[in-house]
């Protein structure tokens, strides 16, 4: 099953197939739009009113450069759609959330209500993509469910029963360069079976003109959670320099940048922790999975874990020189220039200083969104600023994400100002 990559484009997706694609999220959305572009019909499907009204005008419902045109066009053109149900369909791709539950173990909930909805159109030939990022054996969880309440239905056809297709193709995009690497990045295609990889590959080839790579369904999941742990490993040892550094009076993002003038050396970039729905998250998968292997990828999450803890004493040793003290707390979103709060450290550290400094007021500074988020809405003391006003107003000032708003403000605005620089920007 593991053959190495398929570059030819010799099988085709009719037009006349419809691909359902339930969840509208951050993936689920512009892989439809993506599709929907490229001549295949497209049925959204999202339990958000929002959502779905949004996509049905031709709109977004978040922040994602060239999602707009391509919704936009693919709407007006009658080639995608939107709804709650979930409708007949030759091809389902379920990309819904698959956060953690106590003990970080995934929560397959979503995947289960999505899998509930699809299986009572299920009438036989239909292929089903996994593509929410799961731990491994998700992909037969997912199936196993489906012929558990369809007997009527198989895996292989045998007794001439009708086949279902199931495969995982995980999603390995970076947010924000989302419909740039649908189609530029390689994927991974794994199947329960040859000929499900095979179909799936045959619906990716639509749009993706990177290799497409076919292996099995378990070995596609453990790729994705493979691929962030080694990131997250690698953002732990620079997060651990960043405490070493302060430790010994050192300037961690001077020491990073002489450390890699050596050819063989590529350190990142420290930060406030890890956040997104990705690699805050996957390394917990192969964790709960194999407890007693995973000794270094559960160390590295447990360091940038603790990442948000080593900022709010910063903080607080600053906060305790004012009576009320003014703080701005620069970035809510999980990275730059985007809307996207899930997981992020950078929200959990605001959250934490409201509920820490109950006697300051905290000025949350987020440019890519336009109301408080719930996760700080129920905090008195916490407003949502502009970039000025709280620069202005504030005593300390907490750099927790590089948007590009922050990277070119006046420095002498911050004159006179305590300031925390999570992320080096400010140097």
């Amino acid at each position: 099953m593991n053959t190495p990559q398929y570059a030819d484009k010799a099988h085709t997706v009719h037009n006349s197939s419809t691909v359902a694609v339930i969840g509208l999220g951050y993936i689920g959305l512009p892989t439809a739009a993506i599709l929907a572009s490229n001549g295949v019909k497209v049925i959204g499907v999202d339990v958000s009113d929002k959502h779905v009204d949004a996509v049905n005008r031709g709109e977004v419902p978040f922040v994602e450069p060239d999602l707009a045109t391509h919704v936009a066009g693919s709407v007006s053109q009658g080639m995608l759609s939107a709804q709650k149900d979930t409708p007949q369909a030759n091809t389902y791709i379920v990309a819904v959330p698959t956060p953690f539950k106590d003990g970080y173990e995934a929560d397959l909930s979503y995947i289960d209500a999505a899998t509930d909805g699809i299986i009572p159109q299920l009438r036989g030939g239909e292929l089903l993509i996994l593509e929410s990022t799961s731990p491994p054996g998700a992909t037969e969880h997912m199936a196993k469910r489906v012929l558990d309440a369809r007997p009527d239905l198989s895996l292989d056809g045998s007794d001439g029963r009708p086949v279902v297709h199931f495969a995982h193709c995980p999603e390995r995009v970076l947010p924000g360069r989302v419909m740039i690497e649908l189609v530029t990045n390689d994927r991974i295609i794994g199947g329960l079976t040859r000929e499900a990889a095979e179909r799936a590959r045959d619906l990716y080839q639509t749009f993706c003109d990177a290799e497409l790579h076919l292996t099995d369904a378990t070995t596609a999941e453990m790729a994705k959670l493979t691929e962030n742990s080694f990131r997250d490993v690698n953002i732990a040892f620079a997060n651990e320099l960043s405490v070493i550094a302060d430790r010994l009076g050192i300037d961690v993002f001077e020491l990073i940048e002489l450390s890699n003038k050596h050819p063989r050396v590529n350190i990142l970039q420290p930060g406030p922790g890890v956040g997104g729905h990705c690699i805050a998250v996957d390394p917990w998968f192969i964790v709960s999975a194999v407890p007693e292997e995973a000794r270094l990828i559960r160390t590295a999450r447990e360091v940038n874990d603790h990442k948000p803890e080593v900022v709010l004493s910063k903080v607080k040793e600053r906060a305790d020189r004012f009576k009320t003290p003014v703080i701005a707390a620069l970035g809510l979103a999980f990275k730059p220039d985007i809307d996207d709060l899930r997981e992020s450290p950078a929200l959990e550290i605001t959250k934490q200083l409201a509920a820490r400094h109950a006697d300051a007021r905290i000025l949350a500074v987020e440019p890519n969104i336009d109301e408080l988020p719930t996760a700080l809405a129920s905090s008195g003391n916490v407003s949502l600023s502009g970039t000025e006003e709280a620069i202005a107003e504030a005593d300390i000032v907490v750099l927790l994400v590089d948007h590009k708003e922050f990277k070119h403000l006046d420095r002498a605005t911050l004159a006179e100002k305590a300031i925390i620089d999570t992320r080096g920007v400010w140097r």
